[in-house]
């Protein structure tokens, strides 16, 4: 099987995962950088670059932010030790970053969910989680229409 392409971003971090439905079904209002609790074969997992978080969201329990959902294969080279792909994993944010989560997820609708997982350039695990409003159906319409016009004029312009 082929090994999947690895992102590297503008700013050094080498992305891992990414999750493309999530600017589309919704809202994103305000974004966090956070570390995350792995164990040794989910590093390296993460390294062979097959993770997936199209499924996954974030919730704060007892004070502590839980990535839930979020698939991290087994890594194949690995023994009985191997690790278990859909576990629940730690975020690591200071007290205050979360309690500021806190209150803005008080409001309707709100929800964390996770942008991607990327490498800083030290090596270290981050995840970019989210904290975002669900989109109707007609929001989704409208913001498609209104990407429609800007590329309209765009090419309007274009043609001058």
């Amino acid at each position: 099987m082929a090994k999947p392409k690895k992102i590297k971003a503008p700013d050094g971090n080498v992305v891992v995962a990414r999750n493309r439905r999530a600017r589309h079904d919704y809202e994103v209002e305000e974004t966090v950088e956070a570390g995350i609790v792995l164990a040794g074969t989910e590093v390296k997992g993460l390294r062979a670059g097959r993770a997936a978080i199209d499924q996954a969201y974030a919730r704060i329990v007892n004070g502590e932010v839980w990535l839930i959902d979020a698939n991290i294969p087994e890594y194949a080279a690995a023994s009985f030790m191997n690790h278990r792909p859909q576990a629940r994993r730690k975020l690591l944010l200071h007290r205050r970053q979360i309690q500021k989560i806190e209150t803005r997820l008080q409001g309707s609708g709100r929800t964390l969910i996770p942008l991607q997982i990327h490498f800083t350039e030290r090596g270290i695990a981050k995840v970019v989680i989210a904290i975002a409003r669900g989109r109707r159906r007609q929001d989704k319409r409208s913001e498609a229409a209104k990407r429609e016009a800007g590329r309209e004029i765009q090419r309007s312009l274009g043609d001058r």
